[in-house]
């Protein structure tokens, strides 16, 4: 197959095609090794292929945040966001490995799980409320509370 530089009797290498808003989507070389790319309407690239047949797709949300991946060695990731604040809290691959983390209004990680087993549980925890019935049997006998 022939290359792009080939059919058009290119002789001066490298050989660079961009698209309207200068996004470099065609490249190659003398040596007839070649990459081509695409973007979206952001400008982040979401398709890259070359001559040695690689290639990886990529895919973003409305922030920007690169969400999947995916190439040529089966190989992909996946990730989600918190739209309020713009923080990850799901990440996932395809070689089974995942995180979960969730954040507080101030951005800080409360909470932390992974696919290996570790947890870090940092909510605040609520105090449970009682009747005096209720304490009554959790304490086993009956009393009176008294004011400090």
């Amino acid at each position: 197959m022939m290359t792009i530089a080939e059919q058009l009797n290119i002789t001066e290498f490298p050989f660079i095609i961009k698209d309207g808003k200068g996004n470099k989507i065609y490249w190659e070389n003398s040596k007839k090794f070649w990459y081509k790319q695409e973007f979206d309407l952001k400008g982040n690239k979401i398709y890259f292929e070359d001559s040695n047949k690689s290639w990886y797709k990529q895919e973003y949300d409305s922030n920007n945040n690169q969400i999947y991946y995916e190439n040529s060695n089966n190989f992909w990731v996946k990730r989600e966001f918190d739209l309020k604040n713009n923080e990850e809290i799901y990440f996932e691959t395809s070689n089974k490995y995942w995180e979960k983390r969730e954040f507080n209004s101030r951005g800080s990680v409360t909470y932390y799980e992974d696919s290996k087993g570790e947890i870090r549980d940092n909510r605040p925890k609520s105090i449970p409320e009682y009747t005096m019935e209720e304490l009554t049997k959790i304490v086993g006998k009956e009393f009176k509370i008294k004011k400090q």
